[in-house]
């Protein structure tokens, strides 16, 4: 039996009407909603103009690897956490930028960030620490989805209306 977790997951980035239908085919396999505890994520949950922010309850082991390959082989920034599981892990943050390796971040359970002994040493200065902090705080922009007028409905399906 595995050991399950809450997660939330914040993505952003540019993609196809196509690409985004994949999307939310993979949010929907994750078992993700836009709310704790809501209904299955559908394309049409999505917040033009917004990041996409993503929760679930109950993930096992705290990982939702397929969407995170997802948004990497899309160039598709993010910000995801997972809650620790007593003894066997602790909480992380993980961010990635839209290329490059994810960065993952020591975090608490209300996903504040924390820095250990090893880290600040390895750092060796305030500033350095304090760039740490940043590092961490990415913000991610609003998921676009190109051909989809801005304030348009993009349910899976339906052709956007150009106007």
């Amino acid at each position: 039996m595995a050991d399950r977790v809450s997660v939330s997951f914040k993505l952003g980035g540019i993609l196809s009407h196509d690409a985004y239908r994949a999307l939310a085919e993979v949010i929907a396999a994750e078992g993700l909603s836009v709310e704790w505890d809501g209904p299955s994520f559908e394309a049409s949950h999505r917040t033009p103009d917004q990041p996409l922010e993503l929760f679930a309850n109950e993930v096992a082991w705290g990982k939702v690897e397929a969407l995170e390959t997802f948004c990497q082989d899309n160039g598709l920034p993010y910000r995801f956490w997972a809650g620790g599981f007593f003894a066997e892990w602790s909480a992380e943050r993980i961010v990635f930028r839209g290329a490059g390796a994810p960065d993952s971040f020591i975090v608490d359970e209300s996903d504040r960030v924390l820095i250990d002994r090893h880290e600040v040493v390895r750092r060796g200065s305030v500033e350095a620490i304090l760039a740490y902090f940043e590092e961490a705080e990415f913000m991610v922009p609003p998921l676009v989805v190109e051909g989809v007028p801005v304030g348009a409905a993009d349910a899976p399906g339906k052709e956007a209306a150009h106007g």
